[in-house]
């Protein structure tokens, strides 16, 4: 069993800054990718950062140079860091992460979600 749990979920002003982390427990023996997803009411779940095995980095255009993925291996935990938050980026943030277990060689795991608010 594995469990993916975010945090760090808020209302923020706009341009505002959060830290969503997000921590993997369970029977783990590696994690591949780690990425971080969101979806908006009405909207579609969509990409917005996803970080490999070996650290190479990826970024919807919508927050590049504004979002920093980041990971910790020795704590299998994912962090989200934004800046100058914008009311389009209101959302239900996703932590999602491709993890080996004893049992199988790749699970597609994601997270309960955490709500980040920008009024406009």
């Amino acid at each position: 069993q594995v469990q993916l749990v975010e945090s760090g979920g808020d209302l923020v002003q706009t341009g505002g800054s959060l830290r969503l982390s997000c921590a993997a427990s369970g029977l783990i023996v590696s994690i591949n990718a780690m990425a971080w997803y969101r979806q908006a009411p009405g909207r579609q779940r969509e990409l917005v950062a996803r970080i490999s095995t070996y650290g190479a980095l990826t970024y919807a255009d919508s927050v590049k140079g504004r979002f920093t993925i980041s990971r910790d291996n020795a704590k299998n935990t994912l962090y989200l860091q934004m800046n100058s938050l914008k009311p389009e980026d209101t959302a239900v943030y996703y932590c999602n992460a491709d993890i080996r277990t004893p049992y199988r060689k790749s699970l597609d795991a994601w997270g309960q979600g955490t709500l980040v608010t920008v009024p406009s």
